[in-house]
């Protein structure tokens, strides 16, 4: 998949052997459109590498920047010092869109969206690129965020880490609708349906240390809001 392709029209098929989709194909796609769907919806991945011949598997926040996604760390960060070097990875981002609640047990699911990614990142380790890809990580969590706060020190670009990964080898599958249950079991007197989830911001509370008469920006009051979320009440 490259940002090239406009993912419209047939299913292009895989990249590569290592991201055929096997089972259930059917829910699978490797059309660009719905690769950037799915990672421009969330905003946690996770990374997986063999780290002294084990599999770590590391929550982490990334931006995309055209075909490629970027995750940032700690210098220190043990799964992040091994991916600099050229080591296969694999990086997922799953955003869960219900519980699918059948009449039986083994057909109870999870109604998702999911990227999968493999590839061997590369460092970015010019300054310029660097917060750049800083800058795509920090607005695509929060847009407005990064004009808005401090931009990072010489010595705090120093101890971060910056992977880029292409996008050329990835696939997507997405579950959704009804619980799919045998015929036999459709006359049992068991409830069956969805239970729809979703991720939702609640009003911002300030740090305890914030000083008096500082606002919340508009780039953070104006999104979106849960319904009954309500606004922090400040001590006096």
């Amino acid at each position: 998949m490259t940002d090239s392709d406009d993912g419209r029209g047939a299913d292009p098929g895989p990249s590569a052997d290592r991201v055929r989709l096997r089972r259930l194909p059917d829910q699978g796609s490797h059309r660009w459109e719905d690769l950037v769907a799915v990672l421009d919806a969330g905003f946690v991945c996770h990374l997986g590498v063999v780290v002294d011949r084990w599999p770590m598997v590391v929550p982490t926040t990334y931006g995309r920047m055209g075909g490629h996604l970027v995750v940032h760390g700690s210098a220190a960060s043990r799964s992040l010092r091994t991916a600099k070097a050229p080591t296969p990875v694999c990086v997922t981002v799953t955003l869960v869109d219900g519980l699918v609640l059948a009449r039986s047990v083994f057909n109870h699911s999870v109604n998702y969206r999911c990227a999968m990614v493999y590839g061997m990142p590369e460092l970015v380790d010019d300054p310029a690129d660097k917060l750049a890809s800083l800058e795509a990580l920090s607005e695509h969590a929060v847009p407005g965020q990064w004009a808005y706060a401090r931009s990072p020190s010489v010595k705090e670009l120093a101890s971060t880490t910056v992977l880029r990964l292409s996008l050329d080898e990835a696939s997507v599958k997405v579950s959704e609708g009804p619980p799919d249950d045998d015929e036999a079991d459709l006359d049992l007197a068991v409830w069956a349906g969805v239970v729809p989830l979703t991720t939702v911001r609640h009003h911002p509370l300030a740090a305890p240390d914030l000083r008096d008469g500082i606002a919340v920006p508009g780039h953070i009051a104006d999104g979106p809001l849960a319904p009954g979320s309500v606004p922090e009440r400040r001590p006096n």
